[in-house]
């Protein structure tokens, strides 16, 4: 199991908009592309994941327990600002921070202080 399997914090802190391009049926979805259902509109050009702006942001499509065991229920058709997270960006280490988590290690080097 990767570590992105068992932390989630990034999926349940941040906002997540793309273009509508990646919505199911689009010109730059990955395979089926990313359900509407499971988006609102913000503007024409963007779409953003449901939950992923409360005050408690979550990712409509989260399933677990942050910290524990995570999925993501999309993950094979999942939008690019999800592909293109890192563990290795400093967003990682400060989103496991929100959720009591310690940053994550490479080796004994701290992927990021903060």
């Amino acid at each position: 199991m990767s570590v992105c399997q068992s932390c989630g914090a990034c999926c349940a802190s941040f906002r997540v908009d793309f273009h509508p391009a990646e919505l199911a049926g689009g010109a730059f979805a990955w395979g089926q592309g990313v359900p509407p259902a499971l988006t609102v509109p913000v503007t024409p050009a963007i779409v953003r994941m449901g939950g992923s702006d409360a005050t408690a942001p979550r990712c409509i499509a989260l399933a677990g327990e942050v910290g524990k065991a995570v999925a993501c229920t999309i993950y094979d058709v999942r939008p690019s600002p999800c592909r293109e997270f890192d563990t290795i960006d400093d967003a990682c280490a400060r989103a496991r921070r929100r959720h009591g988590l310690p940053p994550l290690t490479i080796g004994l080097i701290p992927v990021s202080v903060g």
